[in-house]
Protein backbone atom coordinates (compact mmCIF):
# COMPACT_ATOMS: atom_id res chain seq x y z
CA UNK A 1 0.00 0.00 0.00
CA UNK A 2 1.23 3.88 -1.40
CA UNK A 3 1.84 5.94 1.91
CA UNK A 4 0.46 9.39 0.82
CA UNK A 5 1.34 12.16 1.21
CA UNK A 6 4.75 11.02 -1.13
CA UNK A 7 7.78 12.84 0.01
CA UNK A 8 9.72 15.21 -2.46
CA UNK A 9 12.64 17.02 -0.39
CA UNK A 10 13.31 20.59 -1.28
CA UNK A 11 16.80 21.80 -0.83
CA UNK A 12 16.81 24.85 1.32
CA UNK A 13 14.64 23.59 3.63
CA UNK A 14 15.11 22.68 7.37
CA UNK A 15 15.50 19.25 8.25
CA UNK A 16 13.02 19.48 11.46
CA UNK A 17 10.18 22.55 12.72
CA UNK A 18 8.91 22.40 15.64
CA UNK A 19 4.77 23.01 16.17
CA UNK A 20 3.21 25.18 18.76
CA UNK A 21 0.24 23.73 19.33
CA UNK A 22 -2.69 26.56 20.21
CA UNK A 23 -6.33 24.70 19.87
CA UNK A 24 -6.49 24.64 23.60
CA UNK A 25 -5.95 28.11 23.80
CA UNK A 26 -6.57 30.36 20.94
CA UNK A 27 -8.51 27.68 18.96
CA UNK A 28 -11.22 27.56 21.92
CA UNK A 29 -10.84 31.02 23.22
CA UNK A 30 -13.52 32.39 20.53
CA UNK A 31 -16.40 29.62 21.46
CA UNK A 32 -19.18 30.52 21.85
CA UNK A 33 -20.23 27.78 23.87
CA UNK A 34 -18.97 27.27 27.04
CA UNK A 35 -16.42 23.35 26.68
CA UNK A 36 -16.30 21.55 30.24
CA UNK A 37 -13.30 21.47 31.53
CA UNK A 38 -12.91 18.11 31.27
CA UNK A 39 -13.00 17.92 27.47
CA UNK A 40 -10.17 20.28 27.26
CA UNK A 41 -8.23 18.18 29.41
CA UNK A 42 -9.30 15.53 27.33
CA UNK A 43 -7.82 17.68 24.39
CA UNK A 44 -4.71 18.62 25.93
CA UNK A 45 -3.97 15.20 26.82
CA UNK A 46 -4.67 13.98 23.41
CA UNK A 47 -2.22 16.16 21.53
CA UNK A 48 0.56 15.99 24.39
CA UNK A 49 0.19 12.05 22.99
CA UNK A 50 -0.09 12.56 19.44
CA UNK A 51 3.56 13.82 19.44
CA UNK A 52 3.25 17.67 19.57
CA UNK A 53 5.86 18.91 21.35
CA UNK A 54 4.50 22.18 22.88
CA UNK A 55 1.26 22.49 23.87
CA UNK A 56 -0.45 26.08 25.29
CA UNK A 57 -2.96 25.19 27.40
CA UNK A 58 -5.13 27.96 28.65
CA UNK A 59 -4.92 32.19 29.66
CA UNK A 60 -4.99 33.59 32.99
CA UNK A 61 -7.53 35.99 31.49
CA UNK A 62 -10.14 38.04 33.33
CA UNK A 63 -13.63 35.77 32.58
CA UNK A 64 -15.63 38.92 31.54
CA UNK A 65 -13.25 39.47 28.25
CA UNK A 66 -12.94 35.36 27.30
CA UNK A 67 -15.33 33.82 29.38
CA UNK A 68 -13.98 30.70 27.75
CA UNK A 69 -10.84 30.45 29.60
CA UNK A 70 -11.94 31.43 32.89
CA UNK A 71 -11.42 27.86 34.02
CA UNK A 72 -7.84 27.71 33.84
CA UNK A 73 -7.16 27.27 37.78
CA UNK A 74 -9.07 24.40 37.41
CA UNK A 75 -7.68 22.79 33.94
CA UNK A 76 -4.33 23.07 35.00
CA UNK A 77 -5.19 21.07 37.79
CA UNK A 78 -6.84 18.28 36.04
CA UNK A 79 -3.62 18.47 33.89
CA UNK A 80 -1.61 17.90 36.36
CA UNK A 81 -3.47 14.90 37.51
CA UNK A 82 -3.38 13.64 34.02
CA UNK A 83 0.53 14.71 32.95
CA UNK A 84 1.85 15.30 35.90
CA UNK A 85 5.28 17.32 36.28
CA UNK A 86 5.14 17.64 32.74
CA UNK A 87 1.61 19.71 33.11
CA UNK A 88 3.92 22.69 34.67
CA UNK A 89 5.67 22.99 30.82
CA UNK A 90 2.54 23.85 29.08
CA UNK A 91 2.44 27.39 28.09
CA UNK A 92 -0.10 29.89 29.40
CA UNK A 93 -1.05 33.30 28.37
CA UNK A 94 -0.45 35.76 31.07
CA UNK A 95 -1.95 39.40 29.97
CA UNK A 96 -0.62 41.44 32.73
CA UNK A 97 0.97 40.82 36.37
CA UNK A 98 -2.23 39.77 37.72
CA UNK A 99 -2.18 36.75 35.48
CA UNK A 100 1.45 36.05 35.96
CA UNK A 101 0.62 35.81 39.85
CA UNK A 102 -1.47 32.80 39.05
CA UNK A 103 0.64 30.89 36.56
CA UNK A 104 3.14 31.64 39.61
CA UNK A 105 0.55 29.94 41.99
CA UNK A 106 0.17 27.40 39.96
CA UNK A 107 3.73 26.50 39.25
CA UNK A 108 3.72 27.41 35.54
CA UNK A 109 7.21 27.21 33.67
CA UNK A 110 6.51 28.51 30.43
CA UNK A 111 4.26 31.96 30.32
CA UNK A 112 3.75 34.35 26.94
CA UNK A 113 2.56 37.30 26.50
CA UNK A 114 0.07 39.15 24.22
CA UNK A 115 1.29 42.23 22.14
CA UNK A 116 -0.22 44.66 19.20
CA UNK A 117 1.69 46.03 15.87
CA UNK A 118 -0.92 48.57 15.80
CA UNK A 119 -2.03 51.52 17.78
CA UNK A 120 -6.06 50.34 17.16
CA UNK A 121 -5.67 46.87 17.87
CA UNK A 122 -3.50 47.96 21.20
CA UNK A 123 -6.11 50.28 22.32
CA UNK A 124 -8.97 47.66 21.94
CA UNK A 125 -7.47 44.64 22.61
CA UNK A 126 -5.18 46.07 26.07
CA UNK A 127 -7.18 49.39 26.63
CA UNK A 128 -3.47 50.61 26.36
CA UNK A 129 -1.47 52.88 23.69
CA UNK A 130 1.10 51.21 20.95
CA UNK A 131 4.21 52.68 23.40
CA UNK A 132 2.01 52.04 26.69
CA UNK A 133 1.46 48.49 26.05
CA UNK A 134 5.52 47.67 26.82
CA UNK A 135 5.56 49.76 29.90
CA UNK A 136 3.07 47.47 31.26
CA UNK A 137 4.55 44.13 29.88
CA UNK A 138 7.91 44.79 31.15
CA UNK A 139 7.44 44.07 34.77
CA UNK A 140 5.49 40.87 33.85
CA UNK A 141 8.14 39.59 31.75
CA UNK A 142 11.29 40.54 34.42
CA UNK A 143 9.68 38.81 37.30
CA UNK A 144 8.70 35.97 35.15
CA UNK A 145 12.08 36.26 33.93
CA UNK A 146 13.15 36.64 37.22
CA UNK A 147 11.57 33.46 38.27
CA UNK A 148 13.14 31.09 35.38
CA UNK A 149 10.53 31.41 33.54
CA UNK A 150 10.77 30.68 29.83
CA UNK A 151 9.04 33.69 28.26
CA UNK A 152 7.40 33.89 24.68
CA UNK A 153 5.94 36.91 22.87
CA UNK A 154 2.90 37.18 20.69
CA UNK A 155 2.87 40.47 18.66
CA UNK A 156 -0.37 40.71 16.52
CA UNK A 157 -1.32 42.63 12.92
CA UNK A 158 1.01 41.56 11.58
CA UNK A 159 0.38 41.73 8.26
CA UNK A 160 -2.50 44.13 7.96
CA UNK A 161 -5.21 45.26 10.78
CA UNK A 162 -8.88 45.61 10.36
CA UNK A 163 -8.92 48.93 11.35
CA UNK A 164 -6.10 50.51 10.05
CA UNK A 165 -5.11 48.78 6.83
CA UNK A 166 -1.79 47.34 5.89
CA UNK A 167 0.72 47.71 8.27
CA UNK A 168 4.22 49.02 7.36
CA UNK A 169 6.76 46.28 8.19
CA UNK A 170 9.14 48.96 9.72
CA UNK A 171 6.42 49.36 11.99
CA UNK A 172 6.04 45.40 12.87
CA UNK A 173 9.98 44.98 13.63
CA UNK A 174 9.99 48.37 15.96
CA UNK A 175 7.48 46.62 17.87
CA UNK A 176 8.59 43.37 17.66
CA UNK A 177 12.19 44.31 18.47
CA UNK A 178 10.80 46.04 21.82
CA UNK A 179 9.43 42.70 22.84
CA UNK A 180 12.12 40.91 22.38
CA UNK A 181 14.23 43.26 24.29
CA UNK A 182 11.91 43.32 27.01
CA UNK A 183 13.57 39.98 27.76
CA UNK A 184 11.32 37.61 25.85
CA UNK A 185 13.04 34.33 24.18
CA UNK A 186 10.69 33.98 21.51
CA UNK A 187 8.54 36.35 19.26
CA UNK A 188 5.54 35.16 17.06
CA UNK A 189 4.19 36.75 14.63
CA UNK A 190 0.88 37.14 13.71
CA UNK A 191 -1.49 37.28 10.58
CA UNK A 192 -4.54 38.01 13.00
CA UNK A 193 -6.93 38.28 10.22
CA UNK A 194 -5.42 36.54 7.14
CA UNK A 195 -4.25 38.86 5.09
CA UNK A 196 -1.22 38.04 4.67
CA UNK A 197 1.28 36.33 1.10
CA UNK A 198 4.11 35.13 0.26
CA UNK A 199 6.10 37.49 -0.93
CA UNK A 200 5.04 39.70 2.76
CA UNK A 201 6.05 36.93 4.74
CA UNK A 202 9.72 36.68 2.78
CA UNK A 203 10.15 40.65 3.41
CA UNK A 204 8.52 41.00 7.21
CA UNK A 205 11.49 37.59 8.00
CA UNK A 206 14.21 39.42 5.54
CA UNK A 207 13.23 43.04 7.64
CA UNK A 208 13.86 40.94 11.23
CA UNK A 209 16.77 39.60 9.93
CA UNK A 210 18.81 42.82 9.23
CA UNK A 211 17.25 44.30 12.52
CA UNK A 212 18.99 41.72 14.42
CA UNK A 213 16.78 39.10 15.52
CA UNK A 214 17.67 35.50 14.61
CA UNK A 215 15.30 33.38 12.86
CA UNK A 216 15.84 30.50 15.33
CA UNK A 217 13.92 33.22 18.06
CA UNK A 218 11.08 33.84 15.22
CA UNK A 219 7.68 31.51 14.80
CA UNK A 220 5.15 32.34 12.52
CA UNK A 221 0.98 32.19 13.09
CA UNK A 222 -0.90 32.38 10.33
CA UNK A 223 -5.18 32.34 10.02
CA UNK A 224 -6.05 30.85 6.56
CA UNK A 225 -9.09 33.71 6.55
CA UNK A 226 -8.05 34.51 2.61
CA UNK A 227 -6.97 30.66 2.24
CA UNK A 228 -3.02 31.53 2.17
CA UNK A 229 -1.56 30.12 5.49
CA UNK A 230 -0.17 27.11 3.86
CA UNK A 231 1.93 29.51 1.21
CA UNK A 232 2.78 31.28 3.68
CA UNK A 233 3.90 28.49 5.84
CA UNK A 234 5.76 27.64 2.51
CA UNK A 235 7.40 31.04 2.04
CA UNK A 236 8.59 31.04 5.95
CA UNK A 237 9.97 27.38 5.35
CA UNK A 238 12.37 28.69 2.42
CA UNK A 239 13.44 31.83 4.49
CA UNK A 240 14.66 29.82 7.35
CA UNK A 241 11.86 29.97 10.01
CA UNK A 242 11.79 26.82 12.25
CA UNK A 243 8.71 27.00 14.29
CA UNK A 244 4.78 27.78 13.63
CA UNK A 245 1.64 27.94 15.55
CA UNK A 246 -1.06 25.95 14.43
CA UNK A 247 -4.97 24.19 15.90
CA UNK A 248 -5.75 21.53 16.01
CA UNK A 249 -8.32 21.28 13.29
CA UNK A 250 -8.08 24.56 12.60
CA UNK A 251 -9.96 25.97 15.21
CA UNK A 252 -10.19 29.54 16.22
CA UNK A 253 -10.09 33.31 15.49
CA UNK A 254 -9.69 36.11 17.74
CA UNK A 255 -12.04 37.63 19.78
CA UNK A 256 -11.25 41.26 19.60
CA UNK A 257 -10.60 41.29 15.36
CA UNK A 258 -13.91 40.32 13.81
CA UNK A 259 -12.95 39.28 10.60
CA UNK A 260 -10.08 36.73 12.66
CA UNK A 261 -11.03 32.92 11.01
CA UNK A 262 -9.50 29.94 11.90
CA UNK A 263 -5.78 29.42 12.48
CA UNK A 264 -4.04 27.56 10.25
CA UNK A 265 -4.80 23.35 10.94
CA UNK A 266 -2.34 21.41 12.35
CA UNK A 267 -3.10 18.56 10.31
CA UNK A 268 -2.68 20.48 6.85
CA UNK A 269 0.96 22.12 8.09
CA UNK A 270 1.25 18.37 9.16
CA UNK A 271 0.50 16.80 5.63
CA UNK A 272 2.24 19.67 3.76
CA UNK A 273 5.69 18.85 6.16
CA UNK A 274 5.36 15.55 4.91
CA UNK A 275 5.38 15.99 1.98
CA UNK A 276 8.29 17.87 2.48
CA UNK A 277 10.35 15.93 4.01
CA UNK A 278 10.38 17.86 6.66
CA UNK A 279 10.63 15.95 10.27
CA UNK A 280 7.89 17.53 13.16
CA UNK A 281 7.18 14.49 15.43
CA UNK A 282 3.66 14.46 15.56
CA UNK A 283 1.59 11.30 14.54
CA UNK A 284 -0.86 12.32 12.23
CA UNK A 285 -3.80 9.73 12.45
CA UNK A 286 -3.62 10.88 16.39
CA UNK A 287 -3.97 13.94 15.42
CA UNK A 288 -6.43 13.83 12.75
CA UNK A 289 -9.04 11.52 15.50
CA UNK A 290 -8.58 13.95 18.31
CA UNK A 291 -9.45 17.04 15.91
CA UNK A 292 -12.75 14.73 15.07
CA UNK A 293 -12.98 13.74 18.77
CA UNK A 294 -13.11 17.50 19.13
CA UNK A 295 -15.12 18.38 16.53
CA UNK A 296 -17.99 16.08 17.95
CA UNK A 297 -18.26 17.84 21.47
CA UNK A 298 -18.61 21.16 19.41
CA UNK A 299 -21.26 19.88 17.07
CA UNK A 300 -19.71 20.86 13.65
CA UNK A 301 -17.13 19.78 11.10
CA UNK A 302 -14.04 20.48 11.34
CA UNK A 303 -12.59 23.18 9.05
CA UNK A 304 -9.45 21.50 7.91
CA UNK A 305 -9.09 19.83 4.82
CA UNK A 306 -6.98 16.66 5.98
CA UNK A 307 -9.61 16.27 8.91
CA UNK A 308 -12.26 15.97 6.08
CA UNK A 309 -10.45 14.21 4.02
CA UNK A 310 -9.97 11.63 6.32
CA UNK A 311 -12.92 11.36 7.72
Amino acid sequence: MTTLPMTVREDGLPARVTIYEVGPRDGLQNEAALVPTEVKAEFVTRLVAAGLPTVEATSFVHPRWVPQLADAGDLLGLLGDRLGEAARDLPVLVPNDRGLDRALELGCRHVAIFGSATETFARKNLNRSLDEQFAMFEPTVRRARDAGLEVRAYLSMCFGDPWEGAVPVEQVVAAGTRLMDLGASQLSLGDTIGVGTAGHVGALVAAFGAAGLGLDRLAMHFHDTYGQALANTYAALRAGITTYDASAGGLGGCPYAESATGNLATEDLVWMLDGLGVEHEVDLDALVDTSRWMAGHLGRPSPSAVVRARS
